[in-house]
This record gives C-alpha cells, structure tokens and sequence, in this order.
C-alpha cells in the first residue's frame, strides 16, 4: 500500500478537499514540533551562557575573601574589616587536609599604568601565586604559564591576556617582549584566553606575587585565597567551609557565627545547584513540549474522526466491492502519518533554521549585550529533535488507528444507509 499510487492520489485528493482543516491540523503539529526544539535551544543556550560566565574558576574549589563583622566579640566592635594575609594562606594550607593546592592573589595599590613601547592600555594586573592556575581554567595560546621558581626567585615575569596582547602589541609576537608596570618591565612568558566572569574584563597580567609583595609593598595582605578540593561531596565541602570559618574567627577575633566577616565562595555547592536548576529547566522545557505535541497529536485524531464520519458511505462501498478492513485501516493510517510527519519535518526544519540565523548572525548580541553573556549559542541536539520528531509521528500513527478501526467495523449496508 505504500507504493501504491492510487492510495497515494487518493490521499491527497482528501487533502485538497479540506485544505484549510487539513493546513489548520498540520499547523498546530508543526507549531508543538517548532515549540520545542525553540526551547530545548534556549534552554541550550542559556546554559552555555552561564557556563561560560562562571568558565574561569575550577568546579572543585573554593575561595576565602576578607569582609565585615556584623557582631560584637570579646570586646571588639561590629563593623571591623577582616582581611586574610599570608599568615592566613599558610594556615589553612596545614590544617585543611583536603587541599590538593592553594593559591593567594594581591593587589597594586593605586591606577596602574601599563604600556609597550609606545602603546598603553587599561588593564588588571594581579600579583598571584603560581598555584593560582590551577583555580583558573587557562586557555594557553602562547608561551608558558608562570611556575613555582619564577615565584621563588622572584623573576619580574608576566602572562598576559589576549585582549593585552591586541591591545599593546598590534600583531607582534609578545613572547620574550617587555612591558612596563607602574614603570617596572616585565618579561612576557606566555599568552592565554579566558572568559571573563563578570562580562567587564578588559585584560589581565598575572605576575609573580612575590615581585608585587616587593615592589608595590602590600604588607602581605591578600584579596582572597583560594584552593581546589579534588573529588570531595557537597556535605564534605560544607564542612570545610565552617573549619574554614572557625579557623579565621580565631585568627582575626571574630565571632565565629559572623557569617559576614568572611566571604567564603563554594565553586563546588554552586556547581551542584547548577545542575540541579538546568536539570529542572529542561524537564519543564520537555514537559511544556510534550503537552504542546500531545495538542497536536489531538488534531490529527479529530480530524480523522470526522474523515471516517464524511467517508462513512464511501466505506461502505468498497466494503460492499471486496475492500478488507485491513486496506480501509491502512489507507486512513496512511493518510494520518502522512499529515504528521510532513508538519513535524515543517517544524523541526523552521526551529532548527530560527536557531541557526540567531547564532550565525549573533542576534542576541546585537539585540542585547547583558543578555547576551548568559545567553550563548542556542542550539539543539538534532539527535534529540529528531527523535521527538519521530515519536511524534508514532503517536499520529496511533491517533490515526482509532479512528481508521472504526472505521474497519463498518457494516457495508450500516454504512450505505448513512446520510
């Protein structure tokens, strides 16, 4: 019956005989088939977005930043500043046996002036530990990264960021290259590439902490410590968060239950909670689009519900001149998996097309720069569209069989009566 060309111009002679029932039916299938891959594509790209917002810092660890107590404490009054320092960095180096490594990041007091020969630019550049690479997730592009012994030695070393590179050195390989820093030249090692967290990253130069220690005279004080935890659970990172806690409550004199005179940001809760939200979104995502193809789906059976009931006397017919119930179910199925599969095909192919001139065309950054750092190329796993696709056309098939059975049952003489 599939290659049969009489049943196939039958069909479409039903279909131009109620063109705009048949358009309305295949509209609302291809509506639920757009709907959803729209969906699983913004779904898509919203995580990406907020996967690469979050990209530089490593799942695994966390980070400790000096605030402001809230409580008064042993004499002491609220409103202190807590800052960690060194002594703070070697601390928690010893008494949390989970690290597997920590680093320590400072600061340059005062504008920062930064230039190669001729060219200067408005950058960050951060005195940090050689560790401090295991917290950031470096795209290496050029050179090396820093190491322990530019760090013991004290060499007046800097990896700088692409957006530096481009800025300063117009092309010309910077490997080898001085720039000065606060009128202090460092030697360029190496070239990396990341995602900014905040969006506002206008480059940055890592250089030894130990040489901005020296150099720009920070008294050991440090604007976060931060360390990588290795595999460890959810409740084992909470746990180190209130030794953490506990341990600079009594370093600095703070009330311990002062959640506010210490900053501690768990990179490892936060990625639980991430998948846990997407893992949510996407099933609402599906749930919505399931329910959107299930009305779909609904069409399809009603329009063939009311095909049998206006071929009622057609039926009886070829009942009546030898059709089997099997050829008069096949025809109505056929005609049934038909309608669905050509507007699933319609709006898988609309969706998938949508999706793709929004990220060649990079429409949501021209549209909306903020949106657009949390919303990054919505695509879809065809693997997954094409499957709902399919399914889809299943379920027609199945909304088609109701309807074609009962029309198989048809008494010829039941059916030539039929007015």
């Amino acid at each position: 019956m599939l290659f049969d060309i009489d049943v196939w111009q039958e069909i479409f002679s039903t279909i131009r005989k109620n063109k705009l029932r048949t358009a309305l039916t295949g509209f609302s299938v291809a509506v639920g088939i757009f709907m959803l891959v729209i969906l699983l594509g913004a779904s898509r790209g919203l995580k990406n977005g907020v996967e690469s917002s979050f990209s530089n810092e490593s799942s695994n660890s966390m980070t400790v930043s000096g605030w402001r107590t809230t409580k008064p404490y042993k004499g002491q009054n609220s409103g202190r500043d807590i800052e960690v320092d060194n002594q703070d960095f070697r601390m928690l180096g010893k008494r949390i046996n989970q690290i597997a490594a920590i680093a320590g990041r400072t600061y340059i007091p005062g504008d920062e002036s930064i230039s190669y020969k001729t060219q200067f630019g408005s950058f960050r550049a951060q005195p940090v530990h050689a560790a401090y690479k295991e917290l950031i997730k470096y795209n290496l592009l050029k050179g090396r990264m820093m190491n322990s012994e530019d760090e013991k030695e004290r060499r007046k070393i800097a990896v700088i960021q692409d957006k530096v590179e481009k800025s300063l050195f117009k092309g010309e390989n910077p490997i080898g290259k001085f720039i000065e820093i606060n009128n202090t030249k460092f030697k360029v090692v190496g070239v990396f590439g990341k995602t900014s967290q905040n969006g506002n990253d206008n480059g940055t130069i890592y250089i030894p902490i130990t040489v901005g220690e020296i150099l720009y005279s920070t008294r050991g004080e440090l604007v976060e410590i931060g360390f990588t935890l290795g595999n460890i659970t959810l409740k084992d990172s909470k746990a180190i968060e209130d030794k953490v806690q506990s341990l600079l409550a009594k370093s600095h004199n703070f009330d311990p239950t002062d959640k506010s005179a210490i900053w501690i940001d768990n990179n490892i809760e936060e990625s639980k909670e991430f998948v846990q939200t997407f893992g949510a979104i996407e099933s609402g995502i599906w749930l919505i689009g399931i329910f959107t193809l299930i009305l779909g789906v609904i069409g399809v059976f009603n329009i063939m519900l009311i095909v049998v009931k206006e071929r009622t006397k057609e039926i009886g017919v070829r009942k009546a001149l030898g059709a089997t119930p099997r050829s008069i179910v096949g025809l109505i199925l056929l005609e049934s998996i038909f309608i669905t599969a050509v507007s699933g095909y319609v709006g898988l192919f609309a969706g998938v097309s949508l999706l793709e001139i929004v990220t060649r065309f990079d429409l949501i950054q021209k549209m909306s720069p903020d949106v657009a750092m949390f919303f990054m190329n919505p695509q879809v796993d065809m693997g997954v569209a094409i499957t709902a696709t399919i399914v889809l056309v299943i379920t027609g098939a199945i909304a088609g069989f109701i309807p074609a059975r009962r029309a198989s049952k048809i008494k010829p003489v039941d059916a030539l009566r039929d007015e």
